[in-house]
């Protein structure tokens, strides 16, 4: 086993990847929402496009945590752990939580609810217990995605619980993760994580193409998935009304 860097360059690359796969996804989005461009976004392949890119996203946040977790645990007390991951998870949740207002202010539809941030705020939190363990978060994780595909058969009164996967009638939301079934994405990237990097070293070698100016690039994009995340949709309607391809009608402006 090799010594434990600060980070694995594959991981930062690999999320950076899923920061190009969303702003492609969501360019082409506001295209077909805002501008009326014939590109069938509710497609197959779009639809499982959009699924990939989200899942590599939550696969990562799991495999992330076990990363960092195991790289502590000899420096601090569990306690202590436990409450720099709630301080990382409630930090996820605020931006969550503001974006849930702004779509409340400014969309006359489709208001974010329970987005893949809030998912992510979330399962950093009550991941905590479950980061020692292995094969047990890939059977919670099947479990989890069982519940879920039960759970979308069927619609509900309430909107109470469509956090958990219990999707209220006539339902739209702009971004919809619920934790079941997402969360068995979390569950599985922790188990891949205690698998491939236990006690935060890569079990085996790869190539290294850390400074490959590609790597680089997509490993830049992956350090800052969060600010990249926050501000790119605004950018990107932006340009397209700033370029004639957006009509804004569906913003309270």
């Amino acid at each position: 086993m090799e010594n434990t860097p600060i980070r694995f360059w594959e991981i930062d690359s690999l999320r950076g990847i899923a920061i190009v796969m969303m702003i492609i996804y969501h360019l082409c989005y506001d295209l077909y929402f805002l501008g009326d461009f014939p590109i069938k976004i509710y497609s197959l392949s779009w639809t499982l496009f959009q699924r990939t890119t989200a899942s590599l996203f939550l696969l990562l946040v799991g495999t992330s945590l076990t990363i960092s977790y195991s790289k502590l645990k000899s420096k601090y007390q569990r306690k202590e752990l436990f409450f720099r991951n709630l301080k990382r998870g409630i930090k996820i949740l605020t931006w969550s939580v503001v974006i849930t207002i702004f779509t409340f202010i400014f969309l006359s539809n489709g208001v974010i609810l329970f987005g893949i941030l809030h998912l992510i705020g979330v399962s950093i939190i009550i991941s905590f217990p479950l980061l020692d363990y292995k094969y047990k978060n890939l059977a919670l994780g099947l479990i989890v995605i069982s519940m879920g595909v039960y759970l979308s058969n069927f619609t509900f009164d309430t909107t109470y619980l469509l956090w958990l996967g219990f999707e209220p009638n006539s339902f739209f939301s702009f971004d919809y993760f619920p934790i079941l079934p997402w969360y068995s994405v979390v569950l599985i990237g922790i188990f891949l994580g205690n698998l491939i990097y236990p006690e935060s070293k890569r079990r085996f070698d790869i190539p290294d193409f850390s400074g490959n100016i590609v790597s680089r690039s997509l490993s830049f994009l992956g350090k800052h998935s969060l600010k990249i995340y926050l501000i790119h949709q605004p950018i990107i309607i932006m340009l397209l009304y700033a370029l004639g391809f957006a009509n804004l009608s569906i913003f309270w402006i």
